[in-house]
């Protein structure tokens, strides 16, 4: 129970006083004589003593019409539905008629009365004491003075669609009545003076509970909203109960005389006598003295205070309409309780610092979050004032989301406060709204705190419970020097960046890191090992080859590997070993491991594997000094040679550096750089090399031979075996004209000309026999070119004689007609057409002609070949046989143009090419 005088008093509704716009501010008269009063649908329903009902609209417009020939008793508007039940007489005596208006239908001007039934209990005439009607239209209950309750059951609107019965006799009046609906139940209250009790109207025979003993004076009970579950309120001289359909539920004590109650959006609205009043019989009396204060009271009992109290002169009624409240009174006056908007409530509240009576009375106001977080603000900011710090963060956290948490911060960064900054970091990080700068700050608060526990329970926590900046959090605890909190916010959240660097630079931990990195997918530990590989090869280099091995052959992540998607993919993952020969820098014997394992399981590494293990195996070859195992490192070196998977360049000046001569000499052949080889053994001196050389190689570059000669020359040693030797191959492949051996060989003065003397005479005698035989062939063609000459000469002056019997294409006796040619040759006719190419041409002679055609047309296109004359001549062992074979050619001949002689006469040169060029054609001649 809830002492009223404990709950504080404030003014929430302004009184004022209506006016009567038409009479020039005047306060507006109500209709005389009310007995009656009910609001909904948008009007205030009066009903009068002279039987007439009255509408009240908010523009203050009075209209009515007569429902009764006597007067009208009670009044009854629906508020979802513009139907409005009345009870009156139009009979003198005790004979209440109801009758139902539809307000939206007209009847001559009037509502239609939709419905007239007399109000009686059985057949005994009694008074109606109160009405009350369902919502749905389809239940409609009245009370009477005798105790009795009568329900209308079916369609209220219509006789034929409805049946009345009686629910409840006694001999108590009957002083409230209010349905209640929840879901498809239906429940029916009836107070009494002395009980209250209440009907199930949804289950066949009605059954009844008796809830109370003690009731209520008429019009002291009222229906809560479905706010407060729609509770049934009685309110008796020394408390008011509510009720629901099966018990009873709290009650408040609120003392004094109650005339009159009303329920209106979460208020209570009670009319109280000034003083009490010791008789509680005179359930109907309104009969009270001119002089007697009324005093009405508007209670919030969610909030525990009380909204507005002020008296009133004799009130006939309280009414709820249009957003306010209106008291009705006996002189006639209306009064309208405009209730003030919540921000001004809430700012009367600040101003007497009840910041949790305005929070309470925000929410039941349905504030916004923004309107809600402003006053816990300065609950707050009063509450810090006030030096209650932590009453003071607890309204801070509330604001989250609202206000900037910087706001608050700044207010708790003294040390002393680190608490209760903590304590608002933590709910920051909580709903999510914390970024890097206040996960910092929460961060540094545990730390300074020392609180190892508060601060794992916080690092440790759901992702779904606290999210926070991972990376920050790792910075600040590594600042902090929380190594073991910051390892393992990095392991759990897969920062391995961050994990390695702090088991590495901070706890010096390389196995574990190591360890680590062969758990991550293929692309992280490769990154991983490029950048820390030089560190874990420093102090762990076994297992760091090891890894390195994995990881450049077919790397998969370890079985409990951080990143379980990439167990599931059977992709190959191979790393380039090239690039990770750096790391190796220092550590000769791992890097020799790692490049032998790669060319086994690899043949086909990167060039520059070999290259590397090259240079590692000619390091050792070099400074090696056991002539065993340096032939067993030669051999190795040059395996590495043969591969053909080293780069020729690199591979070259490494076997410079190391002087490694078998190396040398087999990369120079194998990049055919003869005169390369030849330069090698000429520099060591190797004699025997340099002309076993030359017979290797002098095949494919014959300028070995005379460069070998032009070294032993210079050579003032006793060279005279390898210049006869020289001297022998050079003769027998004519590689060098005698002159220039001579030249050579005069630069030497060992070289006697016994040396030559062989050479010399060879020589002499070979060109003695081409002189011979060069002669003998001139002889000849001089032979051929007069015997010619004849031919031609008689074929000019003589007749020729074609004595051929036979065809020389079918060899078939002649038949005319016949083709006969200069040369000899005859033809059928029909031979000519059908195998010569040109009937101009003999078959037989034309590609023997053709030959000798084509070969003056070449010499006549190389005559103006200057150029390629030059570059032979020039390329050429023996220059004396260029220019001879383009004499030949006659290049160097006169060019004569041969034009017609003066008077018309031929000359015998122009004759003489004429016959020629006829000979060759083989002009036909038809016989």
């Amino acid at each position: 129970m809830a002492a009223f005088l404990q709950w504080r008093r404030f003014v929430f509704f302004d009184k004022e006083t209506v006016k009567d716009p038409s009479e020039n501010g005047k306060n507006f008269q109500l209709p005389v004589g009310i007995a009656a009063c009910d609001s909904g649908r948008g009007h205030i329903v009066l009903g009068d003593m002279d039987g007439q009902i009255w509408f009240l609209t908010r523009s203050l417009q009075l209209s009515s019409f007569q429902a009764y020939k006597l007067r009208v008793t009670h009044l009854y508007q629906l508020k979802q539905h513009n139907i409005l039940v009345s009870v009156g007489q139009d009979e003198p005596g005790i004979n209440p008629l109801v009758k139902v208006w539809n307000l939206d239908k007209k009847d001559s001007g009037s509502p239609l009365c939709t419905r007239i039934f007399p109000a009686i209990p059985g057949n005994k005439p009694t008074e109606v004491s109160c009405l009350s009607v369902h919502e749905n239209l389809n239940f409609m209950a009245i009370g009477f003075t005798d105790g009795s309750v009568v329900l209308t059951k079916g369609d209220i609107t219509r006789d034929r669609h409805s049946k009345t019965l009686s629910l409840h006799e006694g001999n108590c009046p009957i002083t409230g009545l209010a349905f209640r609906q929840a879901g498809k139940v239906t429940h029916l209250f009836v107070a009494t003076l002395e009980k209250v009790q209440c009907y199930t109207l949804s289950v066949k025979e009605y059954p009844r509970i008796e809830l109370d003993t003690h009731g209520c004076a008429l019009r002291c009970s009222a229906l809560t909203d479905p706010s407060q579950d729609s509770q049934f309120i009685v309110a008796g001289d020394d408390c008011v109960y509510l009720y629901q359909p099966d018990e009873r539920g709290p009650c408040f004590a609120f003392d004094g005389h109650k005339l009159l109650t009303h329920w209106h959006r979460g208020y209570l609205l009670l009319l109280t006598h000034n003083n009490k009043s010791p008789s509680k019989s005179d359930y109907g009396s309104r009969q009270t003295s001119p002089t007697e204060k009324h005093i009405l009271t508007i209670y919030d009992l969610d909030n525990k205070f009380i909204a507005y109290s002020a008296a009133f002169d004799d009130v006939i009624d309280v009414l709820a309409e249009w957003g306010s409240f209106y008291v009705l009174t006996r002189d006639r006056t209306l009064y309208m309780l405009q209730e003030k908007d919540t921000q001004t409530k809430l700012e009367m509240l600040f101003k007497k610092n009840l910041f949790v009576m305005a929070i309470n009375l925000a929410k039941s106001q349905h504030l916004d979050n923004d309107g809600l977080s402003e006053i816990f603000r300065q609950y707050g900011d009063h509450l810090y004032v006030k030096g209650d710090h932590d009453g003071a963060i607890q309204q801070y956290i509330r604001t989250i989301g609202k206000l900037e948490p910087s706001y608050v911060i700044r207010k708790f960064l003294d040390a002393q406060r680190i608490h209760n900054l903590t304590a608002y970091l933590q709910a920051l990080h909580r709903q999510s709204l914390a970024n890097a700068d206040h996960t910092t700050l929460l961060l540094n608060c545990y730390t300074k705190l020392k609180d190892s526990s508060k601060l794992e329970e916080f690092i440790k926590s759901n992702e779904s419970e606290v999210h926070f900046d991972v990376e920050i959090a790792i910075k600040v605890l590594r600042q902090a020097g929380y190594h073991s909190h910051a390892v393992f916010l990095a392991e759990r959240h897969m920062h391995h960046e961050w994990y390695l660097k702090i088991q590495l630079e901070d706890l010096k931990n390389y196995q574990e890191a190591l360890r680590y990195i062969g758990r991550l997918p293929f692309d992280q530990a490769e990154s991983n090992m490029k950048r820390y590989g030089k560190i874990l090869m420093h102090h762990v280099p076994e297992s760091s080859t090891i890894l390195l091995k994995r990881l450049c052959t077919d790397y998969h992540p370890n079985k409990d590997s951080t990143d379980r998607d990439s167990l599931d993919r059977p992709a190959e993952n191979k790393a380039n070993p090239e690039e990770f020969i750096p790391v190796f820098a220092n550590n000769p014997r791992e890097l020799r491991a790692f490049l032998e394992h790669m060319i086994e399981v690899d043949p086909f590494s990167p060039e520059g594997v070999y290259d590397t293990l090259l240079e590692l195996r000619l390091q050792d070859w070099a400074h090696e000094q056991d002539p065993g195992k340096k032939k067993v490192l030669q051999e190795a070196a040059l395996s590495l040679l043969r591969s053909d998977n080293t780069v020729f360049d690199k591979a070259l000046v490494l076997c410079q550096m190391h002087n490694f001569k078998e190396g040398v000499l087999y990369l120079y052949e194998k990049g055919k750089l003869y005169q390369q080889i030849m330069h090698y053994h000429m520099q060591n001196e190797e004699y025997g090399k340099v002309v076993e050389a030359c017979k290797r190689y002098g095949d494919s570059e014959v300028c070995l031979w005379e460069q070998a000669l032009g070294y032993f020359a210079r050579k003032e040693e006793n060279c005279k075996a390898y210049i006869s030797e020289v001297l022998q191959h050079i003769d027998e492949n004519n590689l060098m004209p005698p002159l220039l051996v001579v030249q050579t060989l005069a630069h030497n003065s060992t070289a006697s000309l016994s040396v030559i003397k062989d050479y010399l005479i060879n020589k002499l005698e070979r060109e003695t026999q081409q002189i011979e035989e060069d002669e003998r062939k001139i002889r000849q063609y001089r032979e051929e070119t007069a015997h010619l000459r004849t031919e031609i000469q008689e074929l000019k002056t003589c007749a020729k004689i074609f004595q051929k019997t036979k065809c020389s294409m079918c060899n078939s006796p002649l038949e005319l007609p016949s083709v006969h040619f200069l040369c000899g040759h005859s033809f059928h006719q029909h031979c000519l057409e059908s195998f010569a190419e040109s009937e101009a041409e003999c078959p037989t002679c034309t590609p023997e002609n053709r030959k000798v055609m084509d070969m003056l047309r070449a010499q006549d296109q190389k005559r103006d070949l200057h150029d390629h004359f030059h570059r032979q001549l020039k390329c050429s062992n023996d220059g004396f046989s260029v220019i001879a074979d383009y004499f030949g050619r006659g290049v160097f001949n006169k060019l004569t143009l041969i034009t017609d002689p003066p008077g018309g006469k031929s000359g015998a040169g122009n004759l003489e090419a004429e016959f020629n060029r006829d000979l060759l054609i083989n002009t036909k001649r038809n016989v």
